[in-house]
């Protein structure tokens, strides 16, 4: 299954976008994001972890996560992509718009 996040990764592996190239189309994006229930009781919460781990989201985080794990991309691109994320998602709080 291919989307915006995953074309960007694939060519990044085939070497027609460079690492720059694709965390600054990150840091322009907005990213989907989990929201979850606050809880306050430890206990409530493993379980939920346990029962109910979170579920694959296209298009997110995970993608770039399925990346490194199937090596196509390394460490260093994972650390620089994470941080192009993470800038997206602070100038999107700072907004108060978010990528849902």
């Amino acid at each position: 299954m291919t989307n915006e996040v995953t074309e960007m990764l694939n060519a990044l592996h085939a070497g027609t976008l460079t690492t720059e190239d694709v965390a600054r189309k990150f840091r322009d994006r907005k990213w989907p994001r989990r929201r979850r229930e606050a809880v306050d009781d430890y206990a409530k919460i493993l379980e939920g972890e346990i029962s109910d781990p979170d579920v694959y989201v296209p298009g997110s985080f995970d993608d770039v996560i399925a990346a490194y794990d199937r090596q196509l991309i390394d460490r260093n691109q994972l650390r620089i992509l994470s941080d192009a994320v993470t800038e997206s998602q602070r100038a999107e709080d700072a907004t108060g718009e978010t990528g849902e």
